[in-house]
């Protein structure tokens, strides 16, 4: 049976961004959540930010500010002070689309055979928080497709800890793609089980690490290739760039 889900956010100097993050876990409907806040120490207001806000959260909230190696480093920190039973990563610049989106969670792990869950995420233009940039399902996602660099929406990765204890966390060698590694040792060779729910999670700013323009999606395609060698999947750069021609089907502006 799902209990406790375990939210993890990083942060680094977003005040600009972060009061949408803590509101849209406030209006959950389910309520047996911890929040664990990883800032990399935050020289503008994040943190004043976050300790307004976390007497609202009447002790579900962990706040650690401190310098880090990086995004994957601050996500390894808070997967070591987690202590639900589900993990789930919320980044400081996106929030939940709708209201209802751990209790969905919670329900879909109720069902003691699945692992984990994934579902779709959209993007917006930070300056027009209505304006889709393009909407990202993984509808279609098989465990097979991640030999072409394929994966479920991470933002909407929802896994139990033992899963993460089995398999590992982050590898923080990887600057942009230690995501894709982590769900293919936990999917592809861990074949552990996952559902896909026709659900939007989140709502993801443009602008991140993995979305800043053609320098980055080369990072990708350089990281999704050093991740599937060292993991003995056979593929090539040809094979993995093949996923962004596929890509301007799955993202698409949603109506």
């Amino acid at each position: 049976m799902a209990k406790r889900i375990s939210i993890i956010t990083t942060s680094y100097n977003s005040g600009k961004t972060i009061r949408d993050t803590l509101e849209s876990v406030l209006r959950q409907t389910f309520r047996d959540y911890e929040l664990i806040i990883k800032d990399g120490g935050s020289t503008d207001d994040t943190i004043n930010i976050c300790r307004e806000y976390e007497p609202r959260f009447s002790g579900r909230m962990v706040l650690v500010s401190e310098p880090d190696q990086g995004i994957y480093d601050a996500m390894n920190v808070g997967l070591s002070l987690a202590t639900g039973d589900i993990i789930g990563i919320l980044n400081s610049d996106d929030y939940y689309t709708t209201d209802d989106i751990l209790q969905k969670v919670a329900e879909a792990l109720r069902d003691p055979m699945l692992d984990a869950v994934y579902g779709d995420v959209h993007y917006v233009s930070p300056h027009n928080l209505h304006r889709c940039i393009r909407y990202y399902s993984s509808e279609r996602f098989r465990p097979s497709l991640m030999r072409y660099g394929f994966m479920p929406a991470h933002p909407s990765f929802y896994c139990r800890k033992s899963v993460y204890d089995r398999y590992g966390m982050f590898d923080k060698s990887y600057r942009i793609a230690a995501d894709f590694d982590l769900l293919l040792r936990f999917i592809y060779f861990g074949k552990i089980k996952t559902k896909y729910l026709p659900l939007d999670f989140v709502t993801m700013r443009t602008g991140g690490i993995s979305t800043s323009g053609l320098r980055s999606h080369l990072k990708v395609l350089k990281e999704h290739h050093t991740s599937l060698k060292r993991n003995g999947v056979k593929s090539d750069y040809f094979t993995s760039a093949c996923r962004f021609l596929y890509k301007l089907k799955e993202l698409r502006i949603k109506p």
